[in-house]
């Protein structure tokens, strides 16, 4: 028996659907800890108020740009809630820091449907392509695109053949914002690795746990993180954003000069994450170029799950854009 809360399915979606919005979020400094206990990262500005006052000229410490993504996602699971698995982010940009203290608001509208092709033996699913956008305090601060592949509630396919469209070329001036021009980037370490030139491998390789912790954290809403036997896999799948917040941390660590991260121009998750996982992570500097008085990164960051008696298994392709100084 369904009720209200059962869905929304595939075929109770059409393009130009705006779904409800969730309750308002405040983001607190109880919030900022519990997230660094899941996932580690080194960013200065986001672990020690005096230098992140001393970068952006605000006493308020930012949040985390991962943390900053992962509610914006959780409150858009408003419509994934019957999610089979994410296929891909797109176009992310952050247009300003948020600090601690604000209050988000998470709008999430259907922009094209496309009908997967049927399979013998497998249930019916579609592509929803997904526009979400985030205020914090009312103003506009996070926008991008999301694709997940979602279940149908029957076994009739509506006849979706949408557009998802294609990812751009990689155009680092597109992620230039006024709100980052005056940071004091000379503040942030210059200690780096000694070789940043090709593939950087990151000798620390990390496990995945608190998984259930950083979904009920954000309020993500979608079954197969929560309860296993929604899971079309043997065990429980992890959010994918949890491996996203991982790369992030060891992109923290390798690249320690990172102020913040502005956006992601592409989020492939190639293979699913579960439990118990160890991951490594690897990362190249795809593009660069000047900006204020640092730089804009793309940075290519490539997890592989390392699991009993198998190749390591790649399971996140992920191009993020980064200020450095």
């Amino acid at each position: 028996m369904t009720t209200d809360n059962d869905g929304p399915y595939y075929e109770d979606m059409e393009p130009g659907m705006v779904f409800p919005s969730p309750p308002a979020l405040l983001v607190d400094s109880g919030m900022a800890s519990t997230y660094q206990t899941i996932v580690g990262e080194s960013l200065p500005l986001v672990l020690d108020s005096k230098i992140s006052e001393l970068v952006t000229g605000s006493p308020n410490r930012i949040l985390s740009p991962g943390l900053l993504l992962h509610l914006s996602i959780g409150a858009s699971t408003v419509a994934t809630k019957k999610v089979v698995a994410n296929l891909f982010y797109r176009d992310v940009r952050i247009l300003r820091p948020v600090s601690l203290g604000e209050t988000l608001q998470t709008t999430t509208e259907v922009v094209a449907m496309q009908d997967s092709t049927p399979k013998q033996n497998r249930p019916h699913r579609g592509k929803v392509l997904l526009k979400i956008s985030t205020k914090a305090n009312d103003e506009l601060v996070l926008s991008y695109y999301r694709c997940p592949l979602v279940k149908l509630r029957g076994d009739v396919l509506p006849g979706h053949q949408g557009d998802l469209g294609q990812t751009p070329d990689l155009n680092l001036a597109s992620y230039e914002q006024q709100s980052y021009e005056k940071w004091d980037l000379s503040h942030l370490s210059k200690k780096n690795i000694n070789n940043t030139n090709g593939v950087v491998k990151d000798p620390l390789k990390d496990v995945v746990d608190q998984a259930l912790g950083l979904v009920r954290l954000t309020q993500n809403m979608a079954a197969v993180h929560r309860d296993s036997t929604a899971s079309p896999y043997p065990h429980r799948l992890v959010y994918g954003g949890h491996t996203v917040a991982l790369a992030q941390a060891s992109l923290s660590r390798i690249f320690p000069n990172t102020a913040t991260i502005l956006g992601w121009h592409t989020c492939d998750h190639t293979g699913p994450v579960f439990e118990g996982d160890l991951l490594s992570f690897e990362h190249e500097i795809i593009k660069e170029k000047q900006y204020g008085k640092g730089q804009i990164r793309g940075v290519r960051s490539r997890v592989h799950a390392h699991r009993d008696n198998e190749k390591p298994k790649e399971v996140l392709d992920w191009v993020s854009i980064s200020l450095t100084g």
